[in-house]
């Protein structure tokens, strides 16, 4: 697909989350950040140097900006209690500041796991003899393989669809007992699997009781976590994670596979088209945990980059039955001479169209329209002597809940809180919110009421 889009003169637009195929293809990169589009007239490689620059200065102003705004909030709030008059052009360019504070976009977080580690396992992970395996019509599926895999072995498995990858895993794995030869399992083998078809998922469930089955808290490598909590390293909020799975994106689905796969101890991880649907960062943070992992890694994966970040080796299966080692990644692969039966007839350009399409983007936003102010010119109410009595009782309100908000976050910053009964916990974290909601609305009211009276 590559050759031939790399010698189409047309135009091209295309969504991709393969960094190989983007780094080969891409002469502009337009991103959609937030709802903003933002075009880079560059290489993928350059467009990630200056997204890296542009994020590093916004998180300058974000914090300059916090800090002004936690000034004048203490500003305001020393002025509540001493009940001073106050000076309403700050007061209305405080609220301004809360307003652009809430309606800052920012970034989608970024997921945040680690694999748990079991006790490991024997030296030798699996050891195959002139192992085969054939059904009906298909006698040769794998044939005369001799494969040795130790422990601490990262496998690469690479082919073209329907070339047996999947089940030469299970047999591996002594899913499927060979039809010919020997399979030799290891001593103390405890494996995860990830499944390209999301089978693990029950999607009538949520994604809490896909994980916990019906447990407040699950054990991470030694440490108890509240569900909620392991989840939201996943990138699901509490709402999202009470929604049934069959409602979630390929995406969504895949980081809770991920959730459930690193939730339990496992010396052999077995990856199945892991990739597919995961955004470039949450790819990223996978690779150097599969790099970091003490134990023996089995992944299927298209994704070039993905294998070469990862793997050790590569077994490559060739259609006819035969199972070939390699040294390396994808590319070490390439470079002793490995490819597809589909290109062993055919040439294979090596030449990309490098046109340069001039006079496109400048690192620029799309153009937002601009919001027409409107002006409206009305006599000022006086203030009414109910609105006068709420006005005096306000300061003493936001005092206690001040008070009461940092006794909640006391209790919830001591170490044995997350210990305590599930419904106290729950109940806590739930009061904690509401407090600083009702909070919020309260400095809201007094700034509304402030206004009206200094008119």
């Amino acid at each position: 697909l590559e050759d031939a889009l790399a010698q189409f003169r047309g135009a091209m637009l295309f969504v991709s989350h393969d960094r190989a195929f983007i780094r080969r293809m891409a002469t502009r990169v337009v991103e959609l950040d937030r709802g903003q589009l933002v075009s880079f007239a560059a290489s993928y490689d350059k467009y990630l140097e200056l997204k890296a620059k542009a994020l590093e200065e916004e998180e300058r102003q974000n914090a300059l900006f916090d800090k002004r705004l936690k000034q004048e909030e203490a500003w305001i709030r020393q002025g509540i209690k001493a009940r001073r008059t106050r000076n309403m052009g700050r007061v209305r360019a405080l609220k301004a500041m809360r307003e652009e504070h809430r309606q800052r976009r920012v970034r989608g977080g970024t997921a945040s796991f680690a694999v748990e580690d079991a006790a490991r396992s024997g030296k030798l992970v699996v050891e195959t003899q002139g192992a085969g395996f054939g059904y009906g019509d298909r006698a040769d599926v794998i044939r005369d393989m001799d494969l040795t895999v130790l422990r601490g072995d990262k496998i690469g498995l690479v082919g073209e669809n329907g070339t047996g990858k999947t089940t030469l895993v299970r047999l591996l794995l002594g899913d499927l007992k060979p039809t010919e030869g020997g399979v030799r399992l290891g001593t103390n083998l405890q494996v995860a699997y990830f499944d390209q078809l999301r089978g693990e998922l029950d999607l009538s469930r949520n994604a809490l009781d896909n994980l916990a089955e019906g447990r407040e808290f699950i054990e991470i490598n030694g440490q108890s976590k509240h569900v909620l909590g392991y989840l939201q390293e996943f990138l699901f909020t509490p709402e999202r994670a009470r929604s049934p799975v069959r409602v979630f994106s390929g995406g969504e689905r895949a980081r809770l596979l991920l959730a459930k796969l690193f939730s339990k101890p496992a010396n052999v991880l077995v990856l199945d088209e892991p990739t597919n649907d995961l955004d470039v960062e949450t790819l990223e943070l996978l690779e150097e945990q599969l790099a970091d992992f003490q134990g023996t890694v089995l992944v299927i994966s298209h994704d070039r980059e993905f294998l070469d970040n990862v793997v050790t080796e590569t077994v490559f299966l060739d259609g006819t039955g035969r199972v070939r080692e390699y040294v390396g990644g994808y590319t070490d692969w390439r470079r002793q001479g490995g490819c597809f039966p589909s290109e062993a007839s055919g040439s294979r350009p090596d030449k990309q169209d490098k046109r340069s399409k001039k006079g496109e983007g400048n690192n620029s936003s799309a153009p937002q329209p601009k919001a027409v102010a409107q002006s409206t010119q009305s006599k000022p109410a006086k203030l009414s002597y109910k609105l006068k009595l709420e006005l005096e009782a306000l300061p003493g309100e936001i005092e206690a809940l001040e008070q009461e908000i940092a006794g909640l976050q006391a209790t919830i910053a001591d170490t044995e809180f997350y210990s305590g009964p599930p419904d106290e916990v729950s109940a806590t974290l739930e009061q904690l919110a509401e407090k600083e909601s009702r909070l919020e609305q309260v400095m809201e009211r007094w700034m509304e009421l402030e206004e009206k009276a200094s008119q």
